[in-house]
């Protein structure tokens, strides 16, 4: 088959991760052949992946995953040669805020300097391959930080956190790799993004999960932080088309990807609890632990660019979100009373 007949191929790093699955259902269906790089582990992390998986040895099988870490440049280099893909999707992360505090180097060593490795591998391909390869790079709203909103492709960063202050590093990464040596390199500046597949100790889960236990009667109590931060709060599986889109154009350039609109951690708590009757004042209480050293108060994005040359825009409203996610994890808190039930899992393990 020539280079123009065949399937294109989609490298995309953070495979398992909550954008990863959605990007990859997302691609699948656009009749992408889909490599995915994932960490060795004792302990299976593909959850997220196992309702498309297939075993390689099946010939349908149009998904494959492949062991390689950012901190390890030779795999990638050899990933990116081995697979020849059209396209690289750069979503891996330490992408927790809080934890970037107590593992900074970590977070910096994964999220700017693989970032760098990977564009790097990609620049070496090209040049020793002659072919040509798109490039995204998973940008975040928490590379703003203190800047006040609405907050689009041109306001100034100012990260607050070892993760968002690594986000600009590998944001300026690709700027220079698509100035420097010609690549199709696009940014994209996604403002927070959720789903039923978030994981559960990211604050809107972590909410979640605990409205359904409590609902259920497997717990008593949420310990939260900051309920005045302000974010703007979409859909994880709306954003993966806008990343996609990036890579589509004509010219690379960066793009921000928000809703516009923001709403504060309690009016997440009001929605969450008052959709299964509820009134969060009554369960939640503020642990001091889980205030950052370096608050980011208010994050709105202003996604104009992004609709205007795009064509896009989200289609789950805020509304929409919540039920979604509250549905999930009241069904998911049903069968976990049933292990309780049968003795199999200690309720007690919960506040």
């Amino acid at each position: 088959m020539g280079e123009a007949s065949r399937a294109r191929k989609a490298l995309i790093t953070g495979i398992t991760g909550q954008d990863g699955s959605y990007l990859t259902e997302f691609l699948l269906k656009k009749d992408y052949e889909v490599h995915g790089i994932i960490r060795r582990s004792s302990n299976f992390n593909t959850q997220r992946l196992d309702h498309i998986y297939i075993d390689p040895h099946n010939s349908k099988a149009r998904m494959k995953l492949h062991y390689g870490d950012l901190t390890d440049a030779s795999s990638l280099r050899k990933w990116v040669d081995e697979i020849c893909p059209d396209e690289v999707y750069n979503l891996a992360a330490q992408s927790h805020v809080g934890v970037s505090f107590e593992n900074p180097d970590y977070t910096a060593h994964v999220v700017a300097t693989g970032a760098l490795s990977l564009l790097e591998a990609v620049r070496i391909h090209e040049k020793t391959t002659g072919r040509k390869v798109k490039y995204y790079q998973a940008g975040s709203s928490e590379m703003y930080g203190s800047t006040p909103p609405p907050q689009n492709e041109d306001t100034p960063f100012h990260p607050r956190s070892p993760y968002a202050a690594s986000k600009v590093a590998a944001h300026w990464y690709t700027v220079n790799y698509r100035e420097a040596y010609g690549l199709f390199a696009c940014n994209g500046i996604l403002f927070n993004h959720e789903s039923p597949r978030r994981g559960e100790n990211f604050v809107t889960r972590k909410i979640t999960r605990a409205v359904g236990r409590i609902k259920i009667g497997l717990q008593k109590k949420l310990f939260l932080g900051n309920l005045k931060a302000s974010r703007d709060w979409g859909f994880s599986g709306d954003y993966v088309e806008a990343m996609w889109l990036m890579l589509q154009q004509e010219k690379p350039d960066d793009y921000v990807v928000a809703t516009d609109d923001s709403h504060t951690v309690e009016e997440f708590l009001e929605e969450a609890f008052g959709y299964v009757g509820l009134n969060w004042k009554d369960y939640v209480n503020i642990d001091p632990r889980y205030f950052r050293p370096a608050e980011v108060d208010n994050l709105r994005g202003d996604s104009s660019k992004t609709r205007k040359l795009l064509k896009w825009t989200p289609k789950v409203s805020f509304k929409q979100l919540v039920a979604m996610m509250v549905d999930h994890d009241l069904d998911l808190a049903k069968r976990e009373k049933v292990l309780v039930d049968a003795g199999y899992i200690d309720a007690q393990q919960q506040p």
